[in-house]
């Protein structure tokens, strides 16, 4: 088996799994990696039509967590429910609960007072959300989608991403992974460009 087929091989980008959360894989017929893409592709498509289906308040906690219960619940039994372990990026599992009230608050200030363009705006809370780490795994594809239903909430139309990118989607992976890096260290302008592109 290739290191691309194996189930568990973790990329540098992605947070690897404990034994504990792997063994909380719902379908028992993923046996590759490909597999597991293709279900959690699936699933996460699924949680955007819910979230789209009709107006969530994206700045509640509960339509967070169930953003993501619909993007990874019928593939983890964790999904949805913030993690217990340790990872080596966010915060510490026992402050995730403040550290998701605190983001959510920091953005309602942030909107109430227009602190940031909305675009602006919605790049930093899908950032901050990446940040904390809330989850066993599935933060990025989560939060990016928080950040579409912030600016979309403030009017605007969903963040791209990197969709427009004529790269391929390890290299838009690789952007996205760079972007946050220059964020965390206090540069957001990389990562609202990559948003837009």
């Amino acid at each position: 088996m290739s290191g691309d087929d194996d189930l568990f091989t973790a990329d540098d980008a992605a947070t690897p799994l404990t034994p504990e959360e792997r063994r909380d894989l719902i379908p028992t017929y993923v046996a590759l990696r490909s597999e597991l893409n293709e279900v959690e592709a699936l699933n996460v498509a699924a949680g955007e039509r819910w979230a789209l289906s009709r107006k969530r308040d994206v700045l509640d906690e509960v339509i967070l967590q169930r953003l993501h219960l619909r993007m990874f619940g019928d593939v983890w039994r964790w999904a949805g429910k913030y993690r217990s372990s340790e990872r080596n990026i966010g915060v510490a599992s026992h402050i995730v609960p403040v550290a998701m009230r605190q983001t959510i608050d920091d953005a309602k200030y942030w909107v109430e007072h227009k602190s940031w363009p909305s675009d602006e705006l919605a790049v930093r809370f899908s950032h901050k959300l990446v940040s904390v780490h809330p989850f066993p795994n599935g933060n990025g594809r989560w939060s990016r989608l928080a950040g579409d239903l912030l600016a979309m909430q403030l009017g605007k139309p969903r963040l791209t991403w990197g969709s427009g990118s004529i790269a391929s989607i390890s290299d838009t992976r690789a952007a996205y992974v760079d972007a946050l890096k220059e964020a965390d260290d206090g540069d957001i302008a990389p990562l609202l460009a990559f948003a837009r592109s």
